[in-house]
């Protein structure tokens, strides 16, 4: 899944080429990003063993948003663990005291890592390939928690766009990141060619890898919301500025 589900193939173990043994993705997360709300001390995600006949080992930690592997102001418990076959467990993500150091007045970006570790292969001369899955994770402060309700207009709706040269430009006002991840020329439409999806953070902007032209004069956009679902936004454009609104709203 482009920006939500990241996942690498890495050689954990090898000593020739005479067989190559893949794994098939056995470990498995329940959601494709994490929302940690402040005021909570935790955050639990399941996961699951795929191979029925297989016990692997799920190996778990945390990065920054430059990518960098953290100890803090999150711990991930435990940091490895084995399940067996068919099995299911659990991840806690908890938070640690620095949690207060971060900004209290917009999300702060994280990457969750899970990683599969295969039972080494009875096989001579093998080679393995498992499978990093990698997903966002999201400090949400508590002062900001509120606004995030499901019974509130979600912050999406507030980005704009302006149009600045040859290119539309997206604004993101709110204290959320946005994760954009296509555009149309209008509702139902095919996907704009060459569309290249994007994160705004909070108060950020960045310009569309499109033209403005390819796009027209109502693009739609689809964002990821918290549950990995992808709403439509419907832009509407007068004198270079557009505001959105939901798929199907009339007006």
């Amino acid at each position: 899944m482009p920006l939500c589900n990241l996942k690498k193939n890495l050689l954990i173990i090898g000593l020739g080429l005479a067989t190559l043994d893949v794994a098939h993705g056995a470990i498995a997360l329940d959601r494709t990003r994490i929302v940690f709300n402040g005021g909570e001390k935790s955050v639990s995600v399941s996961i699951s063993n795929q191979n029925p006949q297989l016990p692997y080992l799920a190996q778990a930690w945390l990065e920054n948003e430059d990518e960098q592997k953290i100890n803090g102001p999150l711990a991930v418990l435990p940091p490895i663990q084995r399940l067996e076959a068919g099995g299911r467990s659990q991840v806690k993500i908890q938070g640690l005291a620095q949690l207060n150091q971060l900004p209290q007045d917009r999300e702060s970006l994280f990457y969750f890592n899970l990683r599969e570790i295969p039972p080494r292969s009875d096989k001579a001369n093998s080679l393995q390939i498992a499978l990093q899955t990698r997903i966002k994770l999201f400090y949400r402060p508590a002062a900001i928690v509120s606004g995030a309700a499901q019974n509130q207009t979600p912050w999406q709706e507030r980005v704009t766009l302006s149009h600045e040269g040859e290119r539309y430009v997206a604004h993101n006002p709110t204290a959320y990141y946005v994760t954009l991840i296509d555009a149309r020329v209008r509702v139902g439409g095919p996907s704009v060619e060459g569309f290249q999806p994007l994160m705004l953070a909070p108060g950020g902007r960045q310009a569309l890898s499109v033209s403005a032209r390819s796009l027209g004069a109502a693009p739609v956009l689809t964002y990821v919301n918290d549950f990995g679902g992808r709403p439509q936004l419907e832009f509407r454009c007068k004198a270079g500025q557009c505001v959105a609104r939901p798929v199907g709203e009339a007006g």
